[in-house]
């Protein structure tokens, strides 16, 4: 079966929103592969965090792959604008989308790659019938909505049980995971099989970008 290469994806949601251009710059430059965009309605998450304006915004600063993950009660409005504001993938939620098919069907017409995506308390199983749909599975390591939450060890097992799956079926199909990831706990999300690591204020905060983008890669 294919190895998935480690991609590092440091989440716009712990960026300083003052210096939004200068702080991908500065992520990209350090040797992220990809710009993780937390978008968030208020609804489905008990937040509101930024949407296509941002993306509009920040599209021409920097040829980041813009790994776009959707916490919206009703994503399928959305895709079209997302697109155009520059998104290179749209992940939802199988919370809000419980049979997905359609939606995932308007994200590959519209030439972008898509994502399904786990909560900690929503198990793997229902995600199972849609492997063969999607580029990427998502698996929450914190409650969505707010950033700089704690990572939650027990998404290691539903990582590794997924990933098992995935071999199971033959698959190429790579695991993200997203929540609290930092150097300390990136090579336990690797070997539980995550090749996707999303990590915001591990990166963003850090004193060093390029280093901790080395150590959760490394």
């Amino acid at each position: 079966m294919p190895t998935n290469p480690i991609r590092i994806a440091p989440s716009l949601l712990a960026a300083d929103f003052a210096y939004l251009a200068q702080q991908i710059e500065s992520v990209e430059q350090a040797g992220a592969d990809w710009l993780h965009l937390d978008v968030m309605d208020g609804r489905f998450v008990p937040n509101i965090s930024f949407g296509i304006p941002i993306l509009e915004s920040i599209r021409p600063k920097t040829r980041l792959f813009f790994d776009v993950h959707l916490m919206i009660a009703d994503p399928q409005p959305y895709l079209e604008p997302f697109k155009a504001a520059g998104a290179d993938s749209l992940t939802i939620h199988i919370e809000t989308c419980p049979q997905p098919t359609s939606v995932l069907r308007t994200i590959r017409t519209l030439e972008l790659k898509c994502g399904l995506v786990l909560n900690p308390s929503t198990p793997i199983e229902s995600l199972l019938p849609y492997l063969g749909e999607i580029d990427l599975a998502l698996v929450m390591s914190v409650e969505p909505g707010f950033g700089g939450q704690s990572f939650q060890p027990q998404a290691l097992q539903k990582v590794e049980a997924l990933r098992n799956e995935i071999e199971q079926q033959a698959l190429d199909l790579p695991i993200q995971i997203d929540g609290g990831v930092n150097p300390h706990n990136a090579s336990a999300c690797r070997s539980a099989g995550a090749s996707i690591l999303v990590a915001g204020s591990a990166v963003f905060r850090a004193a060093d970008p390029s280093r901790a983008i080395a150590d959760l890669r490394a």
